[in-house]
């Protein structure tokens, strides 16, 4: 796993980091977002649906829009209250570590860039997501993915971490790769059924021209684990557009998913 340290306090950089986004702007971006049929496609349709680490919650509100019976836990009591107060869903604050929640009464448990940010690694939380699943319950968890790009700068990263952590800073984050998560998911009883690199143009944004970025994904950035936003439609016009197009077919295939990917999206079950 790769570290990441942050020169903010964790309380402190989780206020900023969803006090810069509304409900109503994540949700707009998982409704169109690829990563939402990733998502979708997982989760049976009876029983409780447990986003764990829901943040501003536009997941726990689009799949009850969708059908499916869904409730949110998170640490941020600010950010549940924002969402409270957007629409009327179940949420509660809490431990991810220790859920108030009864043995096996979750159908489907799902984690988008949440297990990373505890710095003794994801054990204890998969551990607690194991326990409150149903048997034949299923997880979905994404986290930053350790990918080819981040391989090659993983010295340059290393290096800065160290001196961040030396300057007082706090650990923020691991970037995991496809073998490193499947281990975790494995030592906690989970069978993976399948593994999808996601989001592959935040790198480029900040290496490409703005022109270019900007035909690939046309909506702000949006918050770590949040869902990206979908590329732009395929009947896009101009020259810009079928460089878009182009761009977009390059950018989601498999090599340039593993090279570039900044999330990896696990589904696995608990037998």
């Amino acid at each position: 796993m790769l570290a990441y340290y942050s020169p903010t306090a964790p309380e402190d950089f989780w206020t900023e980091h969803w006090g810069g986004h509304t409900v109503d702007e994540l949700l707009a971006i998982a409704a169109v977002s690829p990563l939402t049929t990733l998502i979708t496609r997982a989760l049976p349709r009876e029983g409780l649906v447990l986003e764990a680490g829901c943040g501003l919650g536009q997941y726990v509100i689009l799949l009850r829009q969708r059908g499916w019976r869904a409730a949110g836990v998170d640490g941020s009591v600010a950010a549940l209250a924002t969402t409270r107060r957007a629409a009327p869903v179940p949420l509660a604050a809490s431990d991810l570590r220790a859920l108030a929640i009864r043995s096996g009464a979750v159908a489907a448990y799902v984690s988008l860039g949440v297990v990373e940010h505890d710095p003794d690694g994801p054990d204890a939380i998969l551990a607690e997501a194991h326990r409150v699943l149903a048997p034949g319950g299923i997880l979905v968890v994404s986290v930053p993915y350790l990918n080819g790009a981040r391989r090659l700068g993983a010295p340059w990263i290393r290096r800065r971490a160290r001196a961040v952590a030396a300057a007082g800073g706090a650990f923020y984050q691991y970037a995991f790769s496809r073998r490193e998560l499947l281990a975790a998911l494995a030592r906690q009883g989970f069978v993976a059924q399948a593994a999808h690199p996601y989001d592959p143009a935040r790198l480029l944004r900040s290496a490409l021209p703005r022109v270019v970025v900007a035909r690939v994904r046309r909506r702000p950035a949006a918050p770590a684990g949040a869902a990206p936003s979908r590329p732009p439609a395929a009947g896009s016009a101009g020259p810009r557009g079928r460089l878009a197009r182009l761009v977009r077919w390059a950018l989601y295939t498999e090599p340039a998913l593993r090279l570039l990917g900044h999330m990896l999206l696990v589904v696995a079950r608990r037998p």
